[in-house]
């Protein structure tokens, strides 16, 4: 799933692709469950959960109000999923302080947040005409950790993802894999510092630049409503970034 090839020409390619992505909070129950679908199918294919009835794949975190959900749309078409707690000391709950409370609950005691990304995932019918889909979704992480000026962006992953968080992030690798709520395998807990590294991030991967009006209009949206507008919501490239 996690592709990451070198070279500025890999960069333009996800820039080009980027111009193709629509970032969609989601604001309404039908939003919602089409993701909980999508996550049902991903983490099936993965032999990640088991079947159930519904179909969908969901739970309490989704409804948290430090919680929001995403959406990429390519084609029209929803092509992978993210979702974003920021646990802080206002907020002091999401699923990476629930299952590691000895390693994040210190962080928030001393007054840091953090940023959780949590059910990313792809449509397995597009990753194969879409390889970059993973940067374009972890783009959604990136923003958040720059619109709500966190100290930490945190990745719950399985053991076999944490070489590409390393690589592309400098991901630091806090614990060893521990049982994660309704998933079959266990999970490792990174986290990384953006703004210690960013500059060489940005020239190697442009694909993470934001603006703050991409941000503000992203995160300042209820989540409980429909979002209006949705081609204000396209991503803006930022110009003048060396490659």
């Amino acid at each position: 799933m996690y592709v990451d090839p070198d070279g500025s020409n890999f960069a333009t390619k996800l820039l080009a692709y980027l111009q193709e992505a629509d970032y969609k909070l989601a604001s309404s129950k039908a939003d919602k469950e089409e993701i909980f679908r999508l996550r049902y199918t991903s983490y099936l294919k993965e032999g990640a959960i088991n079947e159930n009835a519904s179909k969908m794949f969901n739970d309490t975190y989704d409804e948290f109000d430090n919680c929001w959900i995403f959406g990429v749309h390519l084609d029209d078409k929803l092509a992978s999923s993210i979702r974003c707690h920021v646990i802080s000391p206002d907020t002091p709950k999401g699923p990476a302080l629930d299952v590691f409370p000895d390693i994040v609950g210190p962080m928030i005691e001393a007054g840091q947040s953090v940023i959780d990304p949590t059910r990313f995932v792809v449509d397995p019918n597009i990753v194969s005409k879409y390889p970059e889909i993973p940067f374009m979704t972890l783009r959604v992480a990136c923003m958040a950790y720059d619109y709500h000026e966190a100290d930490y962006c945190l990745a719950t992953v399985r053991k076999e993802h944490v070489a590409f968080y390393k690589r592309v992030f400098r991901a630091e690798i806090l614990c060893d894999p521990r049982p994660y709520p309704t998933l079959k395998a266990p999970i490792c807990l990174l986290k990384t510092n953006v703004s210690s590294f960013r500059d060489k991030l940005l020239r190697r991967y442009p694909i993470f630049e934001s603006s703050f009006t991409e941000r503000r209009m992203i995160f300042e949206q209820p989540q409980n409503v429909e979002l209006q507008n949705q081609d204000e919501f396209k991503p803006r490239l930022v110009e003048n970034i060396s490659t």
